[in-house]
């Protein structure tokens, strides 16, 4: 399984890059307004591609047809690894399809059913993008959807990738790794929660404990 980070923080972005955890990164307006400050957002997307040789998403803005098939085709000017989010619309179908003509990948986002999911990669998307915690919000199971995604596409041997997104918690990520899902994008916060376990700080402890009482009686006997 793939993990993205799903952040615009060029500080996390770096750590996770140079620890060899991720494997491409996704943003959205709201990520990226955060971390761009006074700066202009597509220089904020130019540093993170540079930072990740991986897929970077990067979603427009526009509702329409037309203005999305325009801010897809400005973003993917950025660089070569721009993925281009699309939100689950009827417009946003025309524009996947009229932007996967011109060879620019795309990502379906705010999907929340497996019909959505079909409907997308119909449409010609590279990645669906499932909003698994959103669901479960709503008291739904989320996870049924990429299950369902994932029986589907096998079914049909699509080539689309299933993305699960609004990843809460580790148990999100064992949950969408054992049932199929492609990549998983994950909040830092819980990319670093992936790392943990008392057990591991518990031994961590006992060890150096052990090793201090070794040489607190390798110097009392010189």
């Amino acid at each position: 399984m793939k993990f993205f980070l799903d952040t615009a923080s060029l500080k996390d972005i770096s750590w996770a890059a140079q620890a060899g955890l991720i494997d491409g990164i996704t943003t959205n307006p709201s990520l990226l307004a955060k971390q761009a400050g006074d700066l202009d957002p597509r220089d904020v997307l130019k540093e993170i591609c540079s930072l990740v040789d991986g897929p970077v998403s990067a979603e427009v803005v526009a509702l329409d047809t037309d203005g999305m098939v325009q801010e897809g085709q400005q973003l993917a000017r950025i660089a070569e690894n721009i993925v281009v989010k699309i939100p689950m619309l009827e417009d946003g179908m025309v524009a996947v399809r009229r932007l996967a003509a011109e060879g620019i990948k795309t990502n379906v986002t705010l999907c929340f059913s497996s019909v959505q999911c079909l409907i997308a990669a119909k449409a010609g998307a590279s990645y669906v993008s499932p909003f698994i915690g959103r669901l479960d919000d709503v008291g739904q199971e989320g996870m049924d959807v990429i299950r369902e995604a994932r029986v589907i596409f096998d079914n049909y041997a699509i080539a689309t990738q299933i993305l699960a997104a609004s990843i809460r918690h580790p148990r999100h990520v064992v949950e969408a790794a054992m049932i199929g899902a492609d990549v998983a994008t994950l909040p830092p916060e819980v990319l670093k929660k992936l790392l943990l376990h008392p057990l591991t700080d518990r031994g961590l402890d006992q060890f150096l404990a052990d090793w201090s009482k070794l040489v607190a009686r390798a110097k009392a006997t010189v």
